[in-house]
């Protein structure tokens, strides 16, 4: 293989490997979640690395991730609470919800 192929092949692993993560924050701001949370520092709530650190390993994480996401919560990460998420779907919670778990 040549230098330019290997090269091209590279890119389009990296690429794919690459969009789905940006296609989730993607959806993360167009539901308005980044005005409360960043990836990876505190803003109003916890950063998504701070929730996927603290759901890492846990069975059912995705599902109950995707629950507090439309349904909000309160507790767990301090005293401000997170309100409901009504414009987010179940199928929407659920991306948002792995995409945070597989955050590091």
């Amino acid at each position: 293989m040549t230098k330019a192929r290997w090269a091209i092949l590279v890119m389009a692993l990296a690429t794919t490997v690459a969009a789905p993560a940006f296609a989730d924050e993607a959806l993360a701001t167009s539901k308005n979640c980044m005005s409360c949370h960043k990836v990876d520092k505190k803003l109003v709530g916890p950063s998504y690395k701070e929730v996927a650190a603290k759901y890492a390993g846990q069975a059912g994480a995705v599902d109950k991730l995707a629950a507090k996401i439309m349904k909000g919560g309160a507790g767990v990460f301090g005293a401000v609470p997170m309100p409901a998420n009504t414009q987010v779907n179940e199928a929407e919670a659920k991306t948002l919800a792995a995409w945070v778990l597989s955050l590091k």
